[in-house]
């Protein structure tokens, strides 16, 4: 898959497939949406000591590396699943200028370690953070039930990859998540707020990340699958 790198507003990388008329992350300022969809509206609410965290769309691994970041600072034990079945090439995650843009010792080594670590294999990038990378679909993977805490649903958009958006799928996760759980993505659709209801998640608007008025969180509540918008 051809992509072209972009610089965005905050200086960080991101890619645009044209192919997909699509970028990878918003042009907005690539770090600043990542921080605010993920790690602001979704990690820092998960207080617990381990986290079991499932991304969908590895991508550049910029959602990694910041979580990595922070829970670094929290101690926060991480076992961090990512589904992807598109990976870049080294030539391309190579130019990515996260771990100068982040400015943290030994950030480049752990972001290099992230691209080259195996799939299917669990990967010990530290103490407390654990990376499984599988290269498949989330329609084709097995998912545990009760599992998971925390959910970074971040792949393209429902235009671009329209199956990926469906009651199925968030059914799914909603079946993988452990109660209590958080699903956090940058879409905030009307289609995609009632397919993440319908699979039984609490859903909420809330504000988005620059150049997006709103985003969605869904949880997995013990009682109830009311959205409250």
């Amino acid at each position: 898959m051809k992509t072209d790198l972009v610089v965005s507003a905050d200086g960080s990388h991101t890619l645009f497939v044209p192919g997909l008329n699509e970028h990878y992350h918003s042009v907005h300022g690539a770090v600043q949406e990542s921080m605010h969809v993920f790690i602001n509206a979704g990690l820092k609410l998960c207080e617990r000591s381990q986290i079991n965290i499932l991304e969908i769309g590895f991508g550049t691994g910029l959602n990694a590396l910041l979580t990595f970041l922070e829970t670094g600072s929290t101690r926060q034990t991480v076992n961090y699943f990512s589904f992807e079945p598109f990976p870049l090439l080294p030539e391309v995650w190579k130019k990515l200028n996260y771990p100068r843009i982040l400015s943290k010792p030994g950030l480049a080594d752990v972001f290099t370690k992230m691209h080259q670590s195996q799939w299917g294999r669990k990967v010990a990038l530290s103490k407390r953070f654990n990376l499984h990378k599988y290269n498949v679909r989330v329609e084709e993977a097995f998912l545990s039930s009760n599992f998971f805490h925390l959910i970074y649903f971040d792949a393209f958009a429902p235009a671009v990859q329209p199956e990926l958006w469906t009651y199925a799928v968030f059914k799914k996760l909603f079946d993988a998540c452990a109660t209590d759980a958080i699903l956090v993505t940058y879409s905030a659709t009307g289609q995609v707020r009632r397919n993440l209801k319908s699979a039984g998640f609490e859903v909420e608007r809330i504000p988005g990340p620059p150049g997006k008025r709103e985003m969605l969180r869904a949880r997995k509540m013990v009682f109830g699958n009311n959205s409250k918008h």
